[in-house]
């Protein structure tokens, strides 16, 4: 069972059969609205104008400059700081197992050029729950939309996520500043805490003294994943409720961010610390719209952005 509230087009709950035979909702989410509107965290929400950081907020298009919203230590954030997860979506479609959302983001929100149309599809089916997006424009923009579900399969308030598993498919991440922005070049991950290529307990990695994990407190990185297309990209699993989800992508990148400024009120008088869930966010690399031979986040008139995500939920 998949909750989505309109605000947002968030991912208010996701219950799923869990290996011990105990039913529970995986997804972080708050009580109270008022909360995802005063409480920076972005859980659940659908993000957009452009996920991920652009370095102080400023990009060239077509050879103009471009400012937009910034949010977080003089970047732009998760498309700024009223971004789409501050925003009310409107219904367009509902049906047993889905949910269409749309909104409509004006020429120069938050500073983006092109007036742009996004939707978000939720459909459940058996263990499955895909989420796909949509956007066009009017004006030449970038686009870059995601989930931010934050994910504990021991359930919400349950703790931390330091005894899960965790596999991504790649072999580069991306190294960043004391911000955030990418610093350069992709860094293969071989001998680094980085290296998710086989079954890594989360908490081991995260208190290691690698200079780009004591930056961010933990994870808070882009992996160039492998492969084009919908392929699976990660898969966490927690040994003690034996429960896996597969994770697939069609993005060529996954931003790994494991909770590491989670705080503020949860579910049923509980407050979030840091670690109590991990975000799995498959987008365009950070700062794409300043590096033109990576990926390219345009979106032009008369295309289409689209992405697609699944989280695959399993017994072990």
């Amino acid at each position: 069972m998949v909750d989505v509230l309109t605000l947002g087009a968030t991912v208010h709950r996701v219950e799923v059969g869990c290996g011990d035979g105990v039913r529970r909702n995986v997804a972080l989410g708050r009580d109270r609205i008022a909360d995802l509107l005063d409480v920076e965290g972005f859980l659940g929400a659908t993000i957009g104008r452009y996920a991920n950081r652009i370095a102080a907020g400023r990009f060239v298009l077509d050879g103009a400059p471009v400012t937009v919203g910034t949010s977080d230590r003089g970047n732009s954030l998760h498309g700024g700081p009223e971004g789409w997860d501050k925003l009310l979506w409107t219904v367009d479609a509902h049906e047993a197992s889905s949910v269409t959302l749309s909104l409509v983001s004006a020429d120069g929100d938050m500073g983006f050029p092109g007036a742009v149309a996004a939707s978000v599809t939720y459909s459940a089916e058996g263990s499955t729950v895909r989420v796909e997006h949509t956007a066009t424009t009017d004006a030449p923009t970038v686009v870059n939309m995601t989930n931010h579900s934050y994910l504990n399969l021991d359930g919400d308030g349950a703790g931390t996520i330091d005894g899960h598993t965790l596999v991504v498919h790649a072999d580069h991440y991306t190294p960043v500043d004391a911000t955030g922005i990418p610093v350069g070049e992709h860094a293969p991950v071989d001998g680094t805490p980085f290296d998710l290529r086989t079954p890594t307990v989360l908490g081991p990695a995260l208190r290691t003294d690698h200079p780009q994990v004591a930056l961010a407190s933990g994870i808070d990185h882009n992996f160039v994943v492998r492969g084009e297309g919908l392929r699976p990209v990660a898969v966490l699993t927690s040994p003690l409720t034996r429960t896996s989800v597969e994770l697939l992508s069609d993005q060529p990148g996954l931003q790994v961010y494991t909770g590491n400024g989670l705080a503020g009120p949860g579910r049923a008088g509980r407050r979030y610390r840091p670690g109590d869930g991990i975000a799995l966010e498959p987008q365009v690399y950070p700062d794409t719209p300043n590096h033109p031979d990576w990926p390219s986040a345009r979106l032009d008139p008369g295309d289409t952005y689209r992405s697609v995500i699944e989280w695959r939920f399993g017994v072990l």
